[in-house]
Protein backbone atom coordinates (compact mmCIF):
# COMPACT_ATOMS: atom_id res chain seq x y z
CA UNK A 1 0.00 0.00 0.00
CA UNK A 2 0.99 3.65 -0.33
CA UNK A 3 1.56 5.25 3.09
CA UNK A 4 1.85 8.99 3.69
CA UNK A 5 4.26 9.40 6.60
CA UNK A 6 4.31 12.71 8.47
CA UNK A 7 7.63 13.23 10.24
CA UNK A 8 9.91 10.91 8.29
CA UNK A 9 13.16 12.32 9.72
CA UNK A 10 12.26 11.79 13.37
CA UNK A 11 13.30 8.92 15.61
CA UNK A 12 10.07 6.95 15.09
CA UNK A 13 9.33 8.20 11.59
CA UNK A 14 12.67 7.11 10.18
CA UNK A 15 12.30 3.69 11.81
CA UNK A 16 8.78 3.40 10.42
CA UNK A 17 9.96 4.13 6.87
CA UNK A 18 12.50 1.32 7.05
CA UNK A 19 10.04 -1.13 8.62
CA UNK A 20 7.28 -0.36 6.11
CA UNK A 21 9.65 -0.68 3.15
CA UNK A 22 10.81 -4.07 4.42
CA UNK A 23 7.17 -5.20 4.28
CA UNK A 24 6.78 -4.01 0.70
CA UNK A 25 4.90 -0.76 1.27
CA UNK A 26 5.51 2.45 -0.66
CA UNK A 27 6.27 5.26 1.78
CA UNK A 28 5.85 8.94 0.90
CA UNK A 29 7.59 10.77 3.73
CA UNK A 30 7.55 14.41 4.75
CA UNK A 31 10.60 16.22 6.13
CA UNK A 32 11.10 19.80 7.26
CA UNK A 33 14.77 20.85 7.21
CA UNK A 34 16.58 17.51 7.58
CA UNK A 35 18.89 17.00 4.59
CA UNK A 36 20.57 13.70 5.45
CA UNK A 37 19.81 10.29 3.96
CA UNK A 38 16.63 8.46 4.96
CA UNK A 39 16.18 4.80 4.13
CA UNK A 40 12.86 3.33 3.06
CA UNK A 41 11.29 6.33 1.37
CA UNK A 42 9.94 5.91 -2.13
CA UNK A 43 9.28 9.66 -2.24
CA UNK A 44 10.54 12.46 -0.02
CA UNK A 45 8.51 15.65 0.39
CA UNK A 46 10.01 18.80 1.89
CA UNK A 47 6.99 20.19 3.66
CA UNK A 48 6.00 22.62 6.40
CA UNK A 49 3.42 20.54 8.25
CA UNK A 50 2.20 23.64 10.08
CA UNK A 51 0.89 24.90 6.72
CA UNK A 52 -2.55 23.32 6.35
CA UNK A 53 -2.93 24.15 2.65
CA UNK A 54 0.33 22.56 1.49
CA UNK A 55 -0.18 19.58 3.79
CA UNK A 56 -3.66 19.03 2.34
CA UNK A 57 -2.32 19.23 -1.21
CA UNK A 58 0.44 16.72 -0.41
CA UNK A 59 -2.03 14.20 1.01
CA UNK A 60 -4.47 14.57 -1.87
CA UNK A 61 -1.67 14.26 -4.43
CA UNK A 62 -0.38 11.07 -2.80
CA UNK A 63 -3.93 9.72 -2.23
CA UNK A 64 -2.55 7.16 0.26
CA UNK A 65 -4.20 4.04 1.59
CA UNK A 66 -2.80 4.87 5.03
CA UNK A 67 -1.57 8.00 6.80
CA UNK A 68 0.86 7.69 9.71
CA UNK A 69 1.49 10.67 11.96
CA UNK A 70 4.91 10.61 13.65
CA UNK A 71 5.38 14.39 13.55
CA UNK A 72 5.36 16.27 16.85
CA UNK A 73 7.10 18.69 19.14
CA UNK A 74 7.76 15.88 21.59
CA UNK A 75 10.03 17.52 24.20
CA UNK A 76 7.87 19.14 26.90
CA UNK A 77 10.34 22.01 27.40
CA UNK A 78 10.16 22.82 23.68
CA UNK A 79 6.36 22.91 23.87
CA UNK A 80 6.61 25.42 26.73
CA UNK A 81 9.13 27.51 24.79
CA UNK A 82 7.00 27.73 21.63
CA UNK A 83 3.40 26.79 22.45
CA UNK A 84 2.06 28.08 19.12
CA UNK A 85 4.30 25.79 17.08
CA UNK A 86 3.58 22.91 19.46
CA UNK A 87 -0.16 23.51 19.04
CA UNK A 88 0.20 23.51 15.26
CA UNK A 89 2.10 20.22 15.12
CA UNK A 90 0.73 18.38 18.16
CA UNK A 91 -2.97 19.25 17.78
CA UNK A 92 -3.87 21.00 14.54
CA UNK A 93 -1.83 18.69 12.29
CA UNK A 94 -3.22 15.35 13.54
CA UNK A 95 -6.75 16.77 13.42
CA UNK A 96 -6.20 17.81 9.79
CA UNK A 97 -4.66 14.47 8.84
CA UNK A 98 -7.59 12.63 10.43
CA UNK A 99 -10.07 14.69 8.40
CA UNK A 100 -8.07 13.98 5.26
CA UNK A 101 -7.93 10.26 6.10
CA UNK A 102 -11.70 10.26 6.37
CA UNK A 103 -11.95 12.13 3.07
CA UNK A 104 -9.79 9.65 1.13
CA UNK A 105 -10.91 6.59 3.15
CA UNK A 106 -7.38 5.95 4.38
CA UNK A 107 -6.27 4.17 7.52
CA UNK A 108 -4.97 6.73 10.04
CA UNK A 109 -2.32 5.77 12.63
CA UNK A 110 -1.64 8.49 15.20
CA UNK A 111 1.26 8.49 17.66
CA UNK A 112 0.48 9.80 21.14
CA UNK A 113 2.27 9.66 24.47
CA UNK A 114 2.34 8.14 27.95
CA UNK A 115 2.38 11.73 29.20
CA UNK A 116 -1.40 11.98 28.99
CA UNK A 117 -1.32 10.45 32.51
CA UNK A 118 -0.28 12.09 35.77
CA UNK A 119 2.02 9.24 36.86
CA UNK A 120 0.69 9.36 40.41
CA UNK A 121 0.41 5.59 40.87
CA UNK A 122 2.62 2.56 40.32
CA UNK A 123 -0.02 0.29 38.77
CA UNK A 124 0.08 0.24 34.95
CA UNK A 125 -2.18 2.72 33.21
CA UNK A 126 -4.70 1.10 30.85
CA UNK A 127 -5.96 2.79 27.66
CA UNK A 128 -9.36 3.45 29.23
CA UNK A 129 -8.02 5.06 32.41
CA UNK A 130 -8.76 8.72 33.07
CA UNK A 131 -6.18 11.03 31.52
CA UNK A 132 -4.70 13.74 33.73
CA UNK A 133 -1.80 15.46 31.95
CA UNK A 134 0.44 17.65 34.08
CA UNK A 135 2.27 19.53 31.31
CA UNK A 136 1.40 21.31 28.08
CA UNK A 137 2.70 18.48 25.90
CA UNK A 138 0.41 15.98 27.65
CA UNK A 139 -2.58 18.30 27.33
CA UNK A 140 -1.92 18.72 23.63
CA UNK A 141 -1.71 14.97 23.14
CA UNK A 142 -5.03 14.48 24.93
CA UNK A 143 -6.66 17.06 22.67
CA UNK A 144 -5.13 15.50 19.55
CA UNK A 145 -6.56 12.10 20.47
CA UNK A 146 -10.02 13.59 20.97
CA UNK A 147 -9.98 15.41 17.64
CA UNK A 148 -8.54 12.48 15.70
CA UNK A 149 -11.14 9.99 16.81
CA UNK A 150 -13.97 12.49 16.38
CA UNK A 151 -12.89 13.19 12.80
CA UNK A 152 -12.19 9.61 11.65
CA UNK A 153 -13.63 7.09 14.13
CA UNK A 154 -13.87 4.31 11.55
CA UNK A 155 -10.32 4.81 10.25
CA UNK A 156 -8.18 5.93 13.22
CA UNK A 157 -6.04 4.14 15.75
CA UNK A 158 -3.88 5.87 18.36
CA UNK A 159 -0.81 4.38 20.03
CA UNK A 160 0.45 5.95 23.25
CA UNK A 161 4.19 5.38 23.33
CA UNK A 162 6.67 5.44 26.25
CA UNK A 163 10.15 6.83 26.63
CA UNK A 164 11.90 5.78 23.43
CA UNK A 165 15.36 4.45 22.72
CA UNK A 166 16.93 3.93 19.31
CA UNK A 167 19.21 5.40 16.67
CA UNK A 168 18.01 8.70 15.22
CA UNK A 169 19.00 9.94 11.74
CA UNK A 170 20.96 12.87 13.17
CA UNK A 171 22.37 10.90 16.10
CA UNK A 172 21.18 13.38 18.73
CA UNK A 173 17.54 12.63 19.62
CA UNK A 174 17.29 9.47 21.69
CA UNK A 175 18.27 8.91 25.31
CA UNK A 176 21.57 7.11 24.75
CA UNK A 177 22.62 9.65 22.13
CA UNK A 178 22.01 12.55 24.53
CA UNK A 179 23.81 10.81 27.39
CA UNK A 180 26.83 10.00 25.24
CA UNK A 181 26.94 13.59 23.98
CA UNK A 182 26.96 14.86 27.57
CA UNK A 183 29.74 12.47 28.57
CA UNK A 184 31.80 13.42 25.52
CA UNK A 185 31.40 17.08 26.52
CA UNK A 186 32.60 16.35 30.06
CA UNK A 187 29.18 16.77 31.65
CA UNK A 188 27.58 14.73 34.42
CA UNK A 189 23.91 14.02 33.62
CA UNK A 190 21.49 14.18 36.55
CA UNK A 191 18.96 11.33 36.52
CA UNK A 192 16.08 10.70 38.90
CA UNK A 193 16.23 7.58 41.03
CA UNK A 194 12.49 7.70 41.74
CA UNK A 195 11.10 8.46 38.28
CA UNK A 196 10.10 5.26 36.49
CA UNK A 197 9.58 4.58 32.81
CA UNK A 198 8.87 1.53 30.60
CA UNK A 199 11.01 2.20 27.52
CA UNK A 200 10.92 0.60 24.11
CA UNK A 201 12.90 1.18 20.94
CA UNK A 202 11.69 3.22 18.01
CA UNK A 203 12.30 0.19 15.79
CA UNK A 204 10.02 -2.01 17.89
CA UNK A 205 7.31 0.67 17.97
CA UNK A 206 7.65 1.16 14.21
CA UNK A 207 6.90 -2.51 13.61
CA UNK A 208 3.71 -2.06 15.64
CA UNK A 209 2.69 0.97 13.59
CA UNK A 210 3.24 -0.90 10.32
CA UNK A 211 1.11 -3.78 11.55
CA UNK A 212 -1.63 -1.34 12.50
CA UNK A 213 -1.61 0.07 8.97
CA UNK A 214 -2.39 -3.46 7.83
CA UNK A 215 -5.04 -4.06 10.51
CA UNK A 216 -7.99 -1.70 9.93
CA UNK A 217 -10.04 -3.80 12.36
CA UNK A 218 -7.99 -2.38 15.27
CA UNK A 219 -9.27 1.07 16.14
CA UNK A 220 -9.39 3.32 19.18
CA UNK A 221 -6.60 4.06 21.69
CA UNK A 222 -3.92 1.53 22.65
CA UNK A 223 -0.63 1.42 24.57
CA UNK A 224 2.77 0.06 23.60
CA UNK A 225 5.94 -0.20 25.69
CA UNK A 226 8.76 -2.54 26.66
CA UNK A 227 8.46 -5.20 29.33
CA UNK A 228 10.69 -3.57 31.97
CA UNK A 229 9.86 -0.70 34.32
CA UNK A 230 12.96 0.98 35.70
CA UNK A 231 14.15 4.32 36.99
CA UNK A 232 15.84 6.85 34.76
CA UNK A 233 19.01 6.47 36.84
CA UNK A 234 18.96 2.69 36.46
CA UNK A 235 18.44 3.07 32.73
CA UNK A 236 21.43 5.40 32.59
CA UNK A 237 23.53 2.81 34.41
CA UNK A 238 22.40 0.11 31.98
CA UNK A 239 23.32 2.29 29.02
CA UNK A 240 26.74 3.08 30.50
CA UNK A 241 27.43 -0.62 31.03
CA UNK A 242 26.25 -1.50 27.53
CA UNK A 243 28.83 0.85 26.01
CA UNK A 244 31.47 -0.53 28.41
CA UNK A 245 32.12 2.82 30.06
CA UNK A 246 33.32 3.24 33.63
CA UNK A 247 31.77 5.67 36.13
CA UNK A 248 34.88 7.82 35.75
CA UNK A 249 34.48 7.98 31.97
CA UNK A 250 30.71 8.41 32.09
CA UNK A 251 29.63 9.89 35.42
CA UNK A 252 25.98 10.00 36.51
CA UNK A 253 24.46 11.97 39.38
CA UNK A 254 21.63 10.22 41.19
CA UNK A 255 18.92 12.72 42.12
CA UNK A 256 15.63 12.34 44.00
CA UNK A 257 12.59 14.17 42.66
CA UNK A 258 12.15 16.01 45.95
CA UNK A 259 15.52 17.68 45.43
CA UNK A 260 14.35 19.38 42.23
CA UNK A 261 10.67 20.21 42.84
CA UNK A 262 10.39 22.71 39.98
CA UNK A 263 11.28 19.96 37.49
CA UNK A 264 9.38 17.18 39.26
CA UNK A 265 6.20 19.24 39.10
CA UNK A 266 6.20 18.86 35.30
CA UNK A 267 7.47 15.26 35.20
CA UNK A 268 5.46 12.17 36.09
CA UNK A 269 6.78 9.89 38.81
CA UNK A 270 5.74 6.56 37.25
CA UNK A 271 4.42 5.86 33.77
CA UNK A 272 3.87 2.13 33.62
CA UNK A 273 1.63 1.12 30.73
CA UNK A 274 -0.70 -1.84 30.27
CA UNK A 275 -0.28 -3.06 26.68
CA UNK A 276 -2.54 -6.12 26.61
CA UNK A 277 -4.99 -4.60 24.11
CA UNK A 278 -2.31 -5.03 21.42
CA UNK A 279 0.05 -7.75 22.63
CA UNK A 280 -2.47 -10.49 21.98
CA UNK A 281 -3.38 -9.22 18.53
CA UNK A 282 -0.07 -8.33 16.83
CA UNK A 283 2.90 -10.40 15.72
CA UNK A 284 5.34 -7.81 17.09
CA UNK A 285 6.19 -8.49 20.72
CA UNK A 286 7.36 -6.13 23.47
CA UNK A 287 11.09 -6.21 24.22
CA UNK A 288 13.01 -6.33 27.47
CA UNK A 289 15.62 -3.61 28.03
CA UNK A 290 18.44 -6.11 27.53
CA UNK A 291 17.20 -6.78 24.01
CA UNK A 292 16.72 -3.08 23.31
CA UNK A 293 20.30 -2.28 24.29
CA UNK A 294 21.58 -4.62 21.61
CA UNK A 295 20.11 -2.37 18.90
CA UNK A 296 21.85 0.82 20.03
CA UNK A 297 24.76 2.24 18.05
CA UNK A 298 27.41 4.83 18.77
CA UNK A 299 26.32 8.11 17.14
CA UNK A 300 28.93 9.58 14.77
CA UNK A 301 29.39 12.74 16.85
CA UNK A 302 30.91 10.86 19.82
CA UNK A 303 32.96 8.19 18.06
CA UNK A 304 36.23 10.11 18.16
CA UNK A 305 35.85 10.72 21.92
CA UNK A 306 34.77 7.14 22.55
CA UNK A 307 37.63 5.43 20.71
CA UNK A 308 40.21 7.66 22.43
CA UNK A 309 39.17 6.41 25.87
Amino acid sequence: MTILLAGASGLVGSAFARAAARRGHRVVGTVASFAGPLEGLAQRLKLDLADAATTTSAVLDAFPEAIVNCAAVSVPEQCDADPALAQALNVDLPALLARLAHHVSARFVHLSSEQVFDGARTAPFAPGDTVRPINLYGRQKVESERLVHAAAPEFAVTVRAPLLMGNSPGGRRSLHERLLADWAAGKTPRLFTDEFRQPCTAENLAEVLVELCERPDLRGVHHWAGTDLLSRFELGERLRAHFKLTPAQAPLEAVARAAVPEIAARRQACLALACTSLTGKLKTRPQAVAEQLGELQLPPAVREWYFKL
